[in-house]
């Protein structure tokens, strides 16, 4: 069992219209036997013990009842505005955060590893004498793990903000605005860390297939 770090919450975001995955809510589907949502945030357990899921105002009551037996605090904090993106999700659950640092996944990724917060949370607090604003993966393939990566709650809400106002739904754009630290793949395989944490489940396909793994 890893250590439950207080200066960590988690943050899932969950908002999404999930085209590709047709017309049900992927957040709440059933993932051999388990909400895929639920998943996530019983991993996210190993390392902390509070959750915001960030929703759309229609999608609570699913997930309420989804998320209703998890051994932790969860809090909702829904949209004001329905399909602005991620980067406006990311913003709304971190406001609604008490904790200095957030460890923030999409809620299509229920493979995700608790461990990988704690190795970013561990490079984030070397950086300098304050710490980084955010810790993420940088694969070998150049792309940055948004989606899955840690984030200093006042920092990144902000510059989220800032990203938005200046008609930016990148969540790499408010990223940049931070000061941040990466970490490359054979960092995560000297942790034990698969890259597999950052599967996606994005098509119906997709969990179906991930289905037949966990079964």
């Amino acid at each position: 069992m890893t250590t439950r770090s207080t200066s960590l919450a988690g943050l899932v975001i969950a908002g999404g219209y999930s085209t590709r995955f047709g017309e049900a809510d992927k957040a709440v589907a059933d993932l051999a036997g388990t909400p895929m949502s639920r998943r996530v945030v019983d991993r996210l357990a190993a390392v902390t013990d509070s959750v915001v899921i960030n929703c759309r105002e229609d999608q609570r009551s699913a997930l309420q009842d989804a998320l209703r037996e998890c051994d932790l605090e969860i809090r909702f904090a829904t949209d004001p505005i329905d399909d602005q993106g991620p980067v406006a999700g990311i913003q709304t659950g971190l406001e609604a955060l008490d904790r200095e640092y957030a460890a923030v996944v999409a809620c299509d990724m229920p493979f995700v590893d608790p461990a990988l917060f704690e190795v970013l949370l561990e490079r984030a607090r070397e950086h300098g004498s304050d710490g980084a604003d955010a810790a993420v993966v940088q694969l070998e393939d150049g792309w940055y793990q948004t989606t899955q990566a840690l984030y200093r709650t006042d920092s990144m809400a902000q510059a989220c903000g800032e990203t938005l106002a200046a008609d930016d739904r990148r969540i790499l754009a408010a990223l940049e605005r931070l000061e941040y630290v990466t970490i490359d793949e054979p960092t995560l395989e000297r942790a034990g860390i698969d890259v597999q944490t950052f599967e996606s489940i994005d098509t119906q396909d997709a969990l179906e297939a991930a289905a037949v793994r966990l079964e």
